[in-house]
């Protein structure tokens, strides 16, 4: 039903997005998904944003050094200075290891 998440690290993004440049921010958007998708350790993502513009993205990974290099992705890094210029007005990063998890699903 869904995959097991214990021992993975789960990076929290919690972000809040300005008004400004919509059209830049979804074509970073979907450059970071295409090159995050073929980075090693990489698990899978989730995300959400509402319509006060405050979103969370959670991204998982195999080990903290898979998670760390992502982060240090100079592709990742040039996209990060872009969106502390245009495209937030704050965000908070919370890192975690899962130690266990469920889901649950109406069938």
């Amino acid at each position: 039903m869904g995959e097991d998440r214990t021992g993975q690290i789960a990076v929290l993004f919690i972000s809040k997005r300005t008004a400004t440049d919509g059209e830049g921010y979804a074509a970073a958007a979907d450059a970071m998904a295409a090159l995050v998708e073929r980075q090693p350790g990489y698990c899978g993502v989730e995300s959400q944003r509402g319509e006060d513009g405050v979103g969370i993205t959670i991204s998982y990974w195999a080990d903290e050094a898979s998670a760390a290099a992502w982060r240090d992705h100079p592709d990742h890094a040039a996209i990060r200075a872009l969106g502390r210029a245009r495209w937030y007005e704050w965000y908070e990063v919370i890192v975690s290891r899962i130690e266990r998890g469920y889901r649950w699903h109406r069938a």
